[in-house]
Order: structure tokens, then sequence, then C-alpha cells
């Protein structure tokens, strides 16, 4: 079920690692790099919910409800990947980004429904940590490529003006490829389960067809979700601040503070952007090794404390980066940052899926990332703003500010309410005695 993560995440890590290199290589000045981000958050707040709508209302007897839009997702952003590094222009790689992330999110979002659809209560934290596993695992190679083809294939890592190194070019090559094949995997081998009531199913889709009434589904659902998932919401926008600065501007803050250049086409540049791979990798090896630990200390503490503890730890990582000059130790602070992944891609979502309907997982999960997406657009609009003009292009401050922000999140968990944490004992309980 949750190999197609393997894939997904391929594309994702790259993306995250890679783009903003891509964009300052190409000419982008460092104010402007939030605002060519805006496609991906923009495009996450449109199809994230409509893909999730959609899916709730697909049945097919061959290809179920979810794996058609696996599929059709893993198509796009396959082409996407191939394409994305031959760009000239800026304009370019701005619009290869959006059909990117749009295709990504096509992949990504039934994912998440699909853990509700098919296990218990019982089983979802585990559920989602073994998604958090597969996808820490193909974050860890995809990060790492570009360092490995640098340096392990003396592959060039920089290019004459307005083009792309061939260390990105091949890795984003292989992304392709691997996205692909993951997802095409989990479509092969994963079955579905059909609608309870399937004729009831069919009429409830009938009564919903029509793009207005659709429309009018979808926002009415945003205003009347569950109240968990309020709550959740205010930890999510703090905590995507945090990792949206790290993914945005972790390149130019590591090449200016420990490589001691702001240069893109220089060679220093190209190996600062090569480390931030390495250390993402580290990150994202922490999260897949804390995928199996985590329940294990949810078991004890509960599911919102634990997401408090490694939120804090994550924004502790990301603040102390800025007394760090030495490449070696910025790894250190990944292993923090790496547990705060861990749970981000776990608790959450183990918490919201016992809050919501069943019939409206796929809309309810999809509605849930619009608190992924919108932090997202705050700092793009307002982090170019901030870096440039009060700290006078100090990129590593957009790490600080970050930081401080995913500790607040951790802070906020102290209003979430885990309802079906509290249930699930009882059901067990009367299940043993039946």
């Amino acid at each position: 079920m949750s190999f197609g993560f393997f894939g997904i995440q391929f594309g994702f890590a790259l993306q995250n690692a890679n783009v903003s290199r891509i964009f300052q290589t190409l000419g982008a000045e460092i104010d402007k790099i939030g605002f060519l981000w805006i496609a991906a958050p923009l495009t996450g707040l449109l199809v994230q919910p409509i893909i999730g709508y959609m899916s709730d209302r697909t049945w097919h007897r061959k290809w179920g409800r979810r794996r058609p839009f696996f599929f059709i997702g893993a198509v796009l952003a396959s082409i996407a990947l191939f394409l994305m590094p031959q760009s000239t222009m800026l304009w370019m790689a701005a619009v290869l980004l959006w059909i990117l992330d749009a295709s990504i999110n096509i992949s990504m979002e039934p994912f998440r429904a699909f853990v509700g659809d098919k296990l218990t209560s019982a089983q979802r934290t585990t559920g989602f940590a073994t998604q958090t596993f597969f996808i820490g695992l193909g974050a860890v190679i995809a990060s790492l490529l570009p360092y490995i083809f640098t340096n392990v294939f003396h592959i060039s890592n920089t290019a004459p003006q307005g083009q792309i190194g061939d260390s990105v070019k091949y890795s984003f090559y292989i992304g392709a490829v691997v996205f692909f094949l993951s997802v095409l995997w989990t479509v092969i081998t994963s079955d579905e389960l059909p609608p309870e009531n399937i004729e009831e199913w069919k009429q409830e889709k009938a009564q919903s067809k029509g793009l207005v009434i659709a429309i009018k589904e979808i926002t009415k659902g945003i205003f009347s979700m569950p109240k968990t998932m309020a709550q959740l919401a205010i930890v999510q926008f703090f905590t995507w601040v945090g990792f949206y600065c790290m993914w945005l501007y972790s390149t130019p803050a590591i090449a200016q503070n420990a490589y001691g250049t702001i240069d893109a086409a220089s060679k220093a540049y190209q190996d600062a952007g090569d480390w931030v791979g390495v250390m993402f990798t580290v990150y994202s090896g922490i999260s897949a090794i804390a995928a199996f630990l985590l329940p294990l200390l949810a078991q004890k503490i509960g599911r919102k404390y634990t997401h408090m503890i490694c939120l804090i730890i994550g924004g502790i990582g990301l603040v102390s980066m800025i007394y760090i000059q030495s490449p070696q130790m910025l790894l250190v602070p990944m292993i923090a940052i790496g547990l705060a992944w861990a749970s981000t891609l776990t608790m959450p979502y183990a918490i919201l899926a016992g809050a919501l309907p069943p019939a409206k997982m796929g809309f309810y999960m999809g509605v849930f990332n619009f608190f992924i997406v919108i932090p997202q657009l705050v700092a793009s609009f307002v982090m170019g703003f901030v870096i440039k003009d009060i700290f006078h292009e100090q990129a590593i401050y957009a790490l600080v500010i970050g930081g401080v922000c995913m500790a607040i999140g951790g802070i906020m968990n102290f209003i979430v309410v885990d309802k079906d944490e509290k249930v699930e004992p009882v059901m067990e309980y009367h299940l043993a005695e039946s």
C-alpha cells in the first residue's frame, strides 16, 4: 500500500532540495525565490480538495477508488521531473514547478485517504508510520543523488550561465523513472474496498454531479470541518512555515553562512547545494528510523504530546544553524529536524483519521492540506521582504524564523483533543469481553 510513497517522495525531495538552487542558477534574486515558489502552494490549494472530493466519488471494479489518481499523477509528475532540469529560462522552471507540484498532489492526497480507507483505528498510527518510513527512504536516496554524482562519479555540478549542472540533471532523470515505477507497483499490487452500500453511494454520487454542486459541497465541507481538524490546523500552520522556510532558503543560507558565497554561478555555491542534499538526506533518514519508534512513544504519552515534543526539538535544531559554520556540524541539527518531520508525517494524520466520516475521508484529507498550503503562501509572500529589507539578504535568518514557528506549532498541541485515542481502548475492551 505504501510503497508508492517511496517514489512520490523521490519527486518531493528533488524539488525541495534543488528548485531554489535551479532558480538562482537561472538568475533569480534571493528576495524573489519565495514568489517563484508560490505556484506550488497555490496549486495545492486548488488541487488537493478537488482530487480528494473526486476520489471519494470514484469507483471502478478494476481500478478501485484511489488508484486511478495514483497512476495519472505518476505519469504527469514523471514527465515534469524529466523536463525540469532542462529549463533554460526562469519562467520555464517556474511553470514546470507548477506542473510538478500539481501532479505530485494528484498522486499523494489519495494515498493519505487510502490508509484511512483500509485500516482500523488501532492500525492507523502504524499505517501512517509505514508511509513515513517509505517517505524517509525515498527522500534519503533522492536528496543524496546530486552529491553522489558530483563526488563519487565526478560529474560536474556547474554549467555555463543559464544552464543546470549535469549532476542535478541526472538526479531528476532517475527521479522520473523511480516515481513512475514505485507508484505503478502500488497500483498493480494493492486492492481496494468498495463503498459499504454501493447503491446508496451511487445515488449520492448522482446527486452531486455538476461543477457548481461540487464547489458548494466543498465550500460547505470546509466550514463544517470536525473540531479536531480545526485544532490541528493551527498546529499545522506554524509547523509548515518552519519546513517551508527550510526548503526555500537552506541552499542560499548554507552557501552564505558556511561556504562564504552568494554567487550562484560559483563552484562553492554549487558545492553548498550538494551539501544541502546531504543534510536533507540525514533528516530524511532519521525520519525513516523514527517512523517506527514514534508509535511506541505515542502509546506511552499520547499522540499529541509525542508530536509536541518532536516539533519543539525540530524548532531548536533549525534555530541552532545560525551558530554553525562547519558543513559537517550542520548534520547535527538535521537529526532534530528528522524527528519533527517523522512526527509531522504521522501524528496529525493518525489523529485526524479517527475524527473524519469514512465517506468523506479523501475530501477532508485534501482540505486538511489547506493548512499546509496557506502557511507556504504566507512564507512565499512575506519572507522575501523580511530577508532582504530587515536582515539585509542574510538567508540564515529564514531558518531561525522557521525554527521559532516550528516550536510554536509544537506548543499549540496543547489545544488538540485526540478523541479517537480516548475511544480506542474502550472499544478494544468491549471486543475482548464479547
